[in-house]
């Protein structure tokens, strides 16, 4: 069988959401999604990748599928590692369960994993590659995948800003610009990348925790179990050692640089392939001239300040010609507020001109 069928489709859309339950949490590896079927087409196993030294998402299935595995399919959105790291090849697991036929989404870009389809096919199984890619790829297996090939982290830049592009009032009280939703939805973001990066402006103006609370069921002032590494680049050494951000709810590192390549070099080789960004209009101006955003995430407010701080400061944009454009992904109402997604289109920017340390 060449196509996929109506049950492998839709056991790719189950993996997808399998895998979206744990972003944030298997970093450096993919978050991933897995279904087992029977060889009738039933589900006889879902699974998701666990956090790092622990089970892909391929084995946790084939344990929930036991014996029911044997003749049946495995549909999963990553091919199948190929490689012995903190755990076994993940293709000897399908092998020895007795897999008939694995269907996957997107081959996996880290060469020293790849292989898996090849393996699979040598040793008898059939198996169809590039189902529902382009839907997968959407979800959180995109950032991953992005990270991996350009070996630095996926960048959402995140901001709320009024009607017009005000992110303070002149003078200078910048809480609350969004809505109380829009502030939850804010939370929800964070609780899926791996670190959030500020500027040392911010923490010194606003001295936020950068936190994830009320997600996941809890309540609106309880922390999350899972917080994301809280990044401030302060090459100055300006942010004091009693701000907030420096508490002991989540793990903090102090980035002690200017230039956003080298905070982005020193957050992948910890481990990191997701950022947030957070940092104020100064810092996001630099991340955007050097090309380094690759996901806007913007919180409008029907709101006019005529003055103040603006949420975006000098990106090297000159002209209207280099500005950059979006390619807005979605668009949502939050109470009054408007929440729009896009990535930015880099052909009409301006080319980036390195920033001295």
């Amino acid at each position: 069988m060449s196509e996929p069928s109506d049950a492998e489709v839709a056991a790719i859309r189950l993996a997808a959401e399998l895998a979206a339950r744990v972003a944030g949490r298997t970093s450096p590896n993919p978050a991933v999604g897995a279904v087992v079927l029977d060889p009738d087409g039933r589900i006889a196993g879902e699974g998701a990748t666990q956090p790092v030294g622990k089970e892909h998402a391929e084995v946790m299935a084939l344990r929930a599928a036991g014996s029911r595995a044997t003749g049946g399919t495995l549909v999963v959105t990553l091919e199948p590692c190929n490689h012995l790291g903190r755990t076994g090849p993940c293709t000897e697991a399908v092998i020895e369960a007795g897999i008939a036929r694995v269907v996957y989404a997107v081959d996996d870009p880290n060469p020293v994993a790849a292989g898996g389809a090849q393996r699979l096919r040598e040793a008898g199984l059939q198996v169809l590659a590039g189902v529902e890619e382009v839907e997968v790829l959407r979800g959180v297996l995109g950032p991953w995948r992005h990270a991996v090939t350009q070996s630095r982290p996926y960048v959402t830049w995140k901001f709320a800003g009024t009607l017009d592009g005000r992110g303070a009032a002149a003078d200078g009280t910048s809480r609350w610009v969004s809505n109380a939703l829009s502030r939850t939805d804010v939370h929800a973001l964070r609780d899926v990348v791996d670190a959030i990066v500020v500027g040392s402006g911010t923490v010194l103006v606003d001295d936020p925790q950068l936190t994830v609370r009320g997600v996941r069921g809890a309540g609106s002032d309880e922390l999350a179990d899972r917080q994301p590494l809280r990044a401030v680049m302060d090459r100055r050494h300006r942010v004091p050692p009693d701000a907030r951000i420096f508490d002991d709810a989540a793990e903090t590192v102090v980035l002690d640089t200017a230039v956003p390549r080298f905070a982005l070099k020193a957050l992948f080789d910890r481990g990191v392939r997701h950022v947030l960004l957070e940092g104020g209009p100064t810092l996001a101006g630099a991340f955007l001239e050097a090309r380094l955003v690759d996901q806007v995430v913007a919180y409008i407010a029907p709101k006019l300040l005529g003055a103040g701080a603006a949420v975006l400061e000098d990106a090297g944009i000159r002209t209207m010609s280099q500005a950059v454009s979006l390619d807005v992904q979605d668009v949502q109402r939050l109470g009054d507020d408007l929440k729009i997604t896009g990535r930015p289109v880099w052909s009409n920017a301006v080319e980036p001109v390195p920033r001295k340390e």
